[in-house]
């Protein structure tokens, strides 16, 4: 079993930046996939970012060139840095894991959810 344990989301003007981190209860960083999902009212939880084991990150059209994925395995700490955020970034923002290595773009995939963080950017 995994938790996980999202923060480091909040308010912010459009063109601004946050960075959410996802603090893991063992290492999972070695073996599984590891993403960022978010999710709104009106939309499914969709993937957002993804780092496999070897490093390999994945992005969303919508955020690639805008938010980095990384990790900390020394620390079982996963990172988003978003720039240039829109009012279309505003979601709960959910840190996700799998036991596998390889990194599926659907939410069903992923075994381990953090509770999420709230992100808003105001126009």
């Amino acid at each position: 079993q995994v938790q996980l344990v999202e923060s480091g989301g909040g308010s912010v003007q459009a063109g601004g930046s946050l960075r959410l981190s996802c603090v893991a209860s063992r290492d999972t960083f070695s073996t599984g996939c590891m993403g960022w999902f978010r999710q709104t009212p009106a939309k499914d939880r969709d993937r957002v970012a993804t780092i496999a084991p070897n490093g390999i990150t994945g992005y969303a059209d919508s955020v690639e060139g805008r938010f980095t994925i990384s990790k900390s395995a020394a620390n079982h700490t996963l990172y988003l840095q978003m720039h240039s955020l829109s009012p279309e970034d505003t979601a709960i923002y959910y840190c996700a894991a799998r036991s596998g290595a390889y990194c599926p773009l659907v939410s069903s995939a992923y075994n381990y959810w953090g509770q999420g963080t709230q992100v808003t950017v105001s126009s």
